[in-house]
C-alpha cells in the first residue's frame, strides 16, 4: 500500500493553505471578467439551463436551488438561497440579476425573505448580458463536483459587471469590497479607455463620477478622496441620508445603502429617552408603497435649528454611514490582487476582446464547416444521376462517393443524410444563395479577426447598444457637504428656568422655575435639604464636595422635583465619602469666587469647574480640617469687591482684582484670621460674596439680619488679608450666617 509520511505541522500547513486557496478562488472573491463569485455564477447558469429567462414564467425558487446544489454547488441550501435572494433585491444590487416574485425581503430587514418553497424567480433582462454568448464558444468548461456534468468556468459578460453591481466578501487573510457603479458612466469610461489606452484615472473619473448605490442617499466623500481610492484600490465612501423640512417636521426621504429605517428610529428614540434630544417631540415611520422611505422627525417648535439637529443625527445614528472600498479581485491571471480602476477596466477589456475573438472564431469555424458541406452538396446536385446510382447499387456508397467525387467523409455523410424531397432543382439555387451569403459573412469575420480597428469598433458598438438598452441615470447624487458634528447637548435643550436641589445624602432633582421653596420639599427618611441653585435647563450644574472636587451634570438630565430625585453616587465616585455640599448652575463663560473656610480663595471661569470624569475634578486645594465653600457668582468684574465675614463677626471688603484668576489651586488669603484661633477651630471664614457699589447685601445672625449698602461699608473697606472690622453688637454670632445679595 502506498502512503506518505509527513509531520503534523507540515500536514496542517499544507491543508490550511489548500483550504485558503479554495476559499479565495472558489468562494469569496469575484472574477474580474464577469464580476461573479462561483455560487452566483452557478445560480445564474442553472437558471438559464432551466429556461428561466426574462420572458419566461416564474418558477419556484426551491426548484432552482435544487438544481444548483444538486448539479453544481454542493453546499447548504439556505446559504445558496440567500445568495440568490441577494441578487433579486433591488435595494442590494444596483442591477439585479434575478427577478423575484413573492417576499424577497425589504430594505428595513433584508433577511426577512420568505422560504424558497414560497417564492418564485426568473432571470432579469440585464442577466442576458452575462449569458447570451455562452453557446458561442466564448467560455471554457470544466467538470462539476462529481464529474457528471460540465459548467462554465466564467460567464461571457458584455459589460463590466464587477463594477456595476459591486461585491463584498471575506476570504482567508483577505477581503473584498467593490462598490456598485452606474452602467452608463462605466460604459462611457470603457469607451474612453478603448479610444485612449493610456488614459489616466483622472480622465476616467470624468466619466465615472463615483459609486452609485441602489439608494437615493447622497455621497458626501470629497472628489479627491474618490479619485484617490480609484488610484489605490483602497479607501472609503461616506453616504448621508436625504431630508427635507415640512413645517415642524424633518422628513427623511432616502437612507444610506443597507441602512434600516427602524434601526435609525430606535437610535433616535434612545437619545430622546436619555434626554439628549429634547427638541424632538415625536418620531413616525410613514413609509409605504409610494414612499419607500419616509421617516418623520417632529421638532417641538419651528425655532429650533433643523439643520443642526440633522447634523447631530448624522454623527450619532446610521443616517450617515461609511463603506469600505477594497477592490481585491481575481484577475485574468487567476490570482487575487487589489486593483485600481484603470487595471480593472483594462483587464476587463482584455477579457472582452478575447471573448469577442472567441465568439467570432467560433462563428467562423461554423461558417467554414457549413461551406464545406455546401460544397459537397453542390457536387452532388451537379452529378445527381451518378450519386443516385451509387447509392442504389454500391455496397459501400459512402466510400464510393468519396472516391468518385473526391469528397470528405463529412461531405459524404451530408449527401447520404439528404432527404429525397430535397433533390429538386430549387435546392441547388438555395445552396448557391446560402453559399454566397456565408462567403460574404466569412470575409467579414476574417476581416474583423485580422483587424484591431474593426475588433475595437465592434466591441464599442456592442457596449453602446447595451448601454442604451440597460443604462439609466444615477441613483446616488455626489454632493459637497460640510462635515457633520455632534451638537453640544446644551444647545439642543430649551433654556428654561430651573431650580436644582441637593440633599445632604447627595440626592438631586430639578424643578421648573425659580419660585421653588427647596427646603420645604419632601426628602427620603433620614435625609434633608443641603443646598439649591437657580439656573437654566440648558446649563451644566456643578456639585462641589467638601474636599474641593467638582462634579458636572447636565441640568436637563436630572429627574423632576415631583419625586425625590436620584443619588449622585450612581453617577460619580466620591473619595472618602466626601459628598457634595453645594451646587452651582451658571454659564461656562461666567466667573465665580472659589474659597475655603480656611480663609483662602481665587476667582475663575465656571467652565474650569466642568468635568466629564466620574471621579470629578480637583479645583480647590483645601487645607486639612477645613471645607470648600459654595462658589459665589461674580456678576461683573467692574467695580467688584469681595465681602468676607468670619464666624467671630469680623467683616472685610476689598477689591476683587487683588485676588488671582486661576483655573484651580488654593488661592490667596482673603481675610486675616489669627492662626491660633483658626487652628483651634475658634474662628473661620463664615461666608463670602462679590458685590458692586450699586448693590446691597444682608448679614443674617440667627433670626436677625442687618442690611448693608455701599455707603455703609466705609469702616469695613480695606485690602486683601487684613483683619477687617467687627460687625455691630448682636450680629457677631455668625454660626448660622446666610448672606444674600439684594437690590436697592
Amino acid at each position: 500500500m502506498d502512503f506518505e509520511t509527513i509531520s503534523m505541522g507540515e500536514y496542517a500547513e499544507r491543508s490550511y493553505l489548500d483550504y485558503s486557496m479554495y476559499v479565495v478562488l472558489d468562494r469569496a472573491l469575484p472574477f474580474v471578467g464577469d464580476g461573479l463569485k462561483p455560487v452566483q455564477r452557478r445560480i445564474i447558469y442553472a437558471m438559464s439551463e432551466l429556461g428561466l429567462s426574462a420572458q419566461s414564467k416564474h418558477k419556484k425558487s426551491a426548484r432552482t436551488i435544487g438544481d444548483v446544489i444538486g448539479k453544481f454547488h454542493p453546499h447548504g441550501d439556505s446559504a445558496c438561497y440567500e445568495a440568490m435572494v441577494l441578487m433579486a433585491q433591488n435595494f442590494s444590487y444596483r442591477y439585479p440579476l434575478v427577478d423575484g416574485q413573492g417576499n424577497f425581503g425589504s430594505p428595513d430587514d433584508p433577511k426577512s425573505f420568505a422560504a424558497m418553497r414560497y417564492t418564485e424567480s426568473r432571470l432579469t433582462a440585464y442577466a442576458k448580458t452575462l449569458l447570451a454568448e455562452i453557446p458561442h464558444g466564448t467560455v471554457d468548461w470544466g467538470p462539476n463536483f462529481d464529474g457528471t456534468l460540465s459548467e462554465p468556468l466564467w460567464l461571457p459578460a458584455r459589460l463590466p459587471n464587477l463594477l456595476l453591481n459591486g461585491t463584498s466578501g471575506i476570504a482567508v487573510g483577505m477581503a473584498t469590497d467593490v462598490p456598485p457603479h452606474n452602467l452608463t458612466e462605466v460604459a462611457n469610461g470603457v469607451l474612453h479607455l478603448l479610444d485612449n489606452p493610456q488614459a489616466e484615472i483622472e480622465e476616467l473619473c470624468e466619466h465615472i463620477q463615483g459609486p452609485d448605490y441602489p439608494t437615493k442617499a447622497e455621497i458626501i466623500t470629497p472628489r479627491e478622496d474618490i479619485i484617490n481610492f480609484y488610484k489605490t484600490g483602497h479607501g472609503s465612501v461616506r453616504m448621508r441620508a436625504v431630508y427635507e423640512r415640512e413645517g415642524n417636521d424633518i422628513v427623511v426621504t432616502a437612507l444610506p445603502h443597507q441602512c434600516s429605517g427602524s434601526k435609525v428610529l430606535e437610535q433616535i428614540a434612545a437619545q430622546m429617552r436619555n434626554k439628549k434630544l429634547p427638541m424632538v417631540s415625536d418620531l413616525r415611520d410613514e413609509s409605504d408603497h409610494e414612499n419607500p422611505v419616509r421617516l418623520v422627525i417632529t421638532a417641538r417648535s419651528n425655532r429650533v435649528d433643523f439643520d443642526g439637529i440633522m447634523s447631530h443625527l448624522f454623527v450619532t445614528t446610521d443616517l450617515e454611514k461609511t463603506y469600505k472600498v477594497n477592490m481585491n479581485v481575481i484577475g485574468l491571471d487567476r490570482r487575487p490582487q487589489v486593483k485600481d480602476l484603470r487595471m480593472i477596466l483594462t483587464e476587463w477589456l482584455t477579457f472582452r476582446t478575447e471573448t469577442v475573438r472567441r465568439r467570432l472564431q467560433h462563428r467562423l469555424d461554423k461558417v467554414d464547416a457549413r461551406l464545406h458541406i455546401l460544397e459537397g452538396l453542390l457536387v452532388a446536385y451537379l452529378n445527381l444521376d451518378e450519386v443516385i446510382r451509387i447509392i442504389r447499387e454500391e455496397e459501400h456508397p459512402k466510400e464510393q462517393l468519396m472516391a468518385t467525387f473526391k469528397l470528405t467523409e463529412i461531405q459524404a455523410d451530408a449527401i447520404l443524410d439528404t432527404r429525397l424531397r430535397n433533390l429538386a432543382r430549387l435546392e441547388e439555387m438555395k445552396i448557391r444563395t446560402e453559399q454566397s451569403e456565408l462567403e460574404t459573412e466569412k470575409a467579414g469575420l476574417e476581416g474583423t479577426l485580422k483587424s484591431r480597428a474593426k475588433m475595437k469598433s465592434l466591441i464599442k458598438k456592442e457596449i453602446i447598444e447595451d448601454r442604451d438598452t440597460y443604462g439609466d441615470v444615477r441613483n446616488t447624487a455626489i454632493m459637497t457637504r460640510e462635515a457633520a458634528a455632534v451638537f453640544d447637548e446644551t444647545t439642543l435643550v430649551p433654556s428654561e428656568p430651573s431650580t436644582i436641589i441637593l440633599s445632604k445624602a447627595a440626592w438631586i432633582r430639578a424643578a421648573k422655575g425659580h419660585d421653588i421653596d427647596a427646603a420645604s420639599l419632601s426628602y427620603k427618611p433620614g435625609d434633608e435639604y443641603q443646598d439649591h441653585a437657580h439656573g437654566r435647563s440648558n446649563l451644566i450644574s456643578v456639585f462641589l464636595s467638601a474636599d474641593g472636587r467638582a462634579f458636572s451634570l447636565a441640568t436637563h438630565t436630572m429627574p423632576s422635583a415631583r419625586g425625590q430625585g436620584e443619588p449622585l453616587t450612581t453617577k460619580f465616585s466620591f473619595k472618602n465619602n466626601m459628598l457634595p455640599t453645594s451646587v452651582t448652575c451658571l454659564k461656562p463663560s461666567e466667573k465665580v469666587l472659589m474659597s475655603s473656610n480656611a480663609g483662602y480663595g481665587y476667582f475663575g471661569l465656571v467652565e474650569n469647574l466642568h468635568s466629564k470624569m466620574k471621579a470629578g475634578k480637583k479645583v480647590l486645594s483645601v487645607p486639612a480640617g477645613f471645607v470648600a465653600m459654595k462658589p459665589k457668582h461674580i456678576a461683573s468684574e467692574i467695580d467688584a469687591h469681595v465681602v468676607c465675614v468670619t464666624s467671630a463677626g469680623y467683616m472685610l471688603v476689598f477689591p476683587l482684582d487683588e485676588l488671582p484668576e486661576l483655573a484651580k489651586g488654593k488661592g490667596n488669603k482673603l481675610i486675616n484670621i489669627p492662626a491660633k484661633r483658626l487652628k483651634a477651630g475658634e474662628e473661620w471664614l463664615a461666608d463670602v460674596l462679590v458685590i458692586t457699589s450699586e448693590q446691597s447685601f444682608l448679614v443674617h445672625a440667627g433670626a436677625r439680619y442687618i442690611r448693608f449698602k455701599w455707603k455703609d461699608l466705609v469702616n469695613y473697606l480695606g485690602t486683601r488679608a487684613k483683619r477687617g472690622s467687627l460687625l455691630p453688637q448682636g450680629f457677631r454670632n455668625v454660626d448660622r450666617l446666610e448672606i444674600e445679595v439684594a437690590e436697592d
